[in-house]
């Protein structure tokens, strides 16, 4: 049996779904103050200077802290359901059921958010790796229960859930550098849709 490990944004998609989300489920008023109190630290991002994977937390964090889990379910079910099949590229969905049919083992491994991609990947039958958001008695705390999924913490989040010598071959698909942890462990890398050779 194989295994095969894609990373959902810019890969399974065409686009950041993190951030859409973000827009999507915060309340406009919270999302305005968030706007203004983090400007700072967007615009670091936006110049290169602070990566994205020390800023998802910080956004996260003033988008969900202290909100109650179902206020954002009717949210998510309709950005599954109404969004995300418009920019889930098909080449990619089609490449998922290749391996399902071939009997592999199949995770998403990504940095955006287990409310939405728990529900997608369900719907896909898919196991799921991403940037689990803490629940204290039904109420987001806005942390990450072990933090961001990016970079070496993919690497790390992989290693710790799956035991990789049980597999014959391991495929992983990506596209950003915060990918490329993921593809260092990988027998069948692609990155950004092309086949990668053995010793990248």
């Amino acid at each position: 049996m194989n295994l095969a490990l894609f990373d959902f944004d810019g890969t399974i998609t065409t686009e950041d779904t993190y951030t859409k989300f973000i827009i999507t489920s915060t309340p406009n008023v919270r999302l305005f103050l968030g706007f203004i109190l983090l400007f700072p630290v967007i615009i670091l991002y936006k110049l290169n200077l602070l990566p994205a994977s020390k800023v998802r937390p910080l956004v996260t964090w003033f988008s969900f802290k202290n909100r109650k889990q179902h206020d954002i379910s009717d949210v998510t079910n309709a950005f599954v359901n109404n969004y995300l099949p418009k920019v889930i590229r098909n080449n990619m969905l089609e490449k998922i059921h290749w391996h399902q049919k071939n009997g592999d083992e199949v995770y998403v491994v990504s940095a955006s958010l287990s409310p939405y991609l728990n529900l997608w990947c369900a719907q896909h039958g898919v196991n799921v790796l991403c940037s689990k958001l803490e629940i204290i008695n039904g109420q987001y705390s806005g942390k990450y229960v072990n933090g961001d999924c990016s970079g070496y913490e993919k690497l790390l989040s992989i290693q710790n859930a799956i035991t990789l010598s049980l597999f014959d071959k391991v495929y992983a698909y990506g596209d950003t550098r915060e990918d490329l942890a993921m593809l260092s462990i990988a027998d069948v890398k692609y990155f950004k849709g092309e086949q990668l050779p053995n010793e990248y």
